[in-house]
């Protein structure tokens, strides 16, 4: 039997039990204060084993999701699958994830072990001072956002990229149950908040990514799940991929950049990406994040002074606020957060 995607095996491998007792023991770590996890944890092991057989038997289906919203900072709708469904996931998750991860380019930093937001600034920081030879020549950056990705990912595409490796046609089922579980419209996107979903929409961009070092040739690029950057020391190159790249969206993936989220601009003037706006010789929190961390800070010491939340709660959230001014310049800032 052959190894990797196109192995006969990969089927087997996922299903088997010490992968699905794995993933049940990684899908747990830090969820036992939620109520469905807790209630799984109660019949776990009756719960793998039965769905062990509906998996070996081909007799999965995979269940309704349940919506809400949360604020992360903009308002986000999230879909939540059963915790039986997401055990799946990271089960799935955890064979195809390494298989796929290999093909993946360097500069692609979202969902992905040692990679991350951080990385992703510091690499765009590299790149443009290298390029501009330590700030003595222009260099302009391509910033560009894809419309609703999540929303817009077609489930026939997605299909047909799975296919194009993956050999085993009972993998490719289970693929396409979990990928039609879920639409906003026919046919299309898939839900943020399932664990596949994270390596799908790699997989899905991988497409770009391919396109964009492979065939076009282009050095300097960077990508943080729909958000990615370009640069160049010539405009006028910038906006020829602007075009190429929009009609390759377009017409192969049927996506779409957002038309307010696109800009070319030179590096010195600071480009925003991730949350922090980066210069040459420095990083600052965007302002709408920081007048948001300003505002959060204030209303969670109200409600800390009215007893409506642990100091523990109000110590976390004050420390993460804290943790992201540690990459950025943001003193001022520190010392106001830190003496909440």
């Amino acid at each position: 039997m052959g190894g990797g995607l196109n192995g006969h095996d990969l089927y087997k491998k996922i299903i088997a039990l010490d992968n699905l007792f794995g993933a049940w023991t990684e899908f747990k770590q830090g969820k036992l204060k939620k109520q469905d996890v807790v209630d799984l944890a109660v019949v776990s092991e009756e719960e793998i084993f039965n769905l062990h057989r509906q998996l070996r038997d081909g007799n999965y289906r995979h269940s309704a999701y349940q919506d809400f919203y949360i604020c992360d900072p903009k308002l986000r709708h999230i879909h939540k699958a059963r915790a039986i469904d997401r055990l799946l996931h990271q089960a799935i998750f955890q064979i195809l994830e390494p298989e796929y991860n290999r093909q993946f380019i360097f500069d692609s930093y979202s969902s992905r072990k040692e990679k991350g937001v951080h990385k992703a600034r510091a690499r765009f920081h590299a790149l443009a001072w290298r390029l501009s030879s330590n700030n003595t020549k222009v260099v302009w950056v391509l910033k560009c956002d894809i419309k609703k990705f999540f929303d817009s990912v077609d489930h026939q595409i997605l299909l047909d990229i799975f296919a194009r490796q993956i050999k085993d046609e009972r993998v490719l089922s289970l693929l396409t149950e979990i990928v039609e579980s879920f639409e906003t419209t026919l046919g299309k996107g898939i839900p943020l908040g399932n664990l596949t979903s994270q390596l799908f929409s790699n997989i899905y961009l991988n497409e770009l990514d391919q396109e964009i070092k492979r065939k076009w040739r282009v050095k300097n690029y960077v990508r943080y799940a729909d958000d990615f950057l370009i640069l160049d020391t010539g405009r006028e190159r910038l906006e020829q991929l602007l075009l190429i790249i929009s009609g390759f969206l377009n017409g192969q993936l049927k996506l779409s950049l957002h038309p307010d989220k696109v800009f070319i601009q030179r590096f010195a003037k600071g480009v925003d990406f991730l949350g922090n706006v980066i210069y040459p010789h420095h990083q600052i929190l965007r302002t709408k994040t920081k007048k948001r961390a300003l505002r959060k800070m204030k209303k969670l010491k109200r409600e800390l002074a009215e007893g409506l939340i642990p100091n523990d709660h109000f110590r976390q959230v004050q420390a993460s606020y804290l943790g992201l001014l540690k990459y950025c310049r943001g003193r001022e800032i520190g010392e106001e957060i830190g003496g909440f």
